[in-house]
């Protein structure tokens, strides 16, 4: 498998992750220090996961909806150990009348490969 599909599929599996509230897997994808800018942050960098933590402790509730992300018009450029992962991200969910909605984000992973695979380091998220 090559570099680049292997990172989509990471980056795929990141998503489910983050929809799913699913922890572990999460923290199994990235490096303790992760950096980010997102708008949760508000223009802020955040450093390490406990910010992070928070929205996957969140009671499970009309604050974490069922959802679904996809990765649209994907991009992968691989230098070395360290690869710039870069997609729309679609998510599909319900809004707050149970109708399906979709919104979309502009996002831009960082993954390093490190002796146990590759690690999420960095990302950036801007609302479409």
């Amino acid at each position: 498998m090559s570099a680049e599909v292997e990172l989509l599929e990471l980056s795929q599996k990141l998503l489910h992750a983050i929809d799913k509230g699913d922890w572990a897997t999460y923290v199994s994808l990235c490096d303790e220090s992760i950096t980010c800018f997102e708008p949760e942050a508000l223009g802020h960098l955040v450093t390490g996961m406990p910010f992070h933590k928070f929205y996957f402790d969140l009671p499970a509730s009309a604050t974490k909806p069922a959802k679904q992300s996809s990765i649209a018009s994907p991009h992968v450029r691989v230098m070395g150990d360290s690869a710039v992962v870069t997609y729309i991200r679609l998510v599909q969910k319900l809004d707050g009348n149970g109708a399906p909605l979709s919104v979309a984000a502009m996002e831009t992973r960082i993954w390093q490969k490190a002796s146990s695979g590759w690690k999420h380091v960095h990302f950036h998220r801007t609302p479409c």
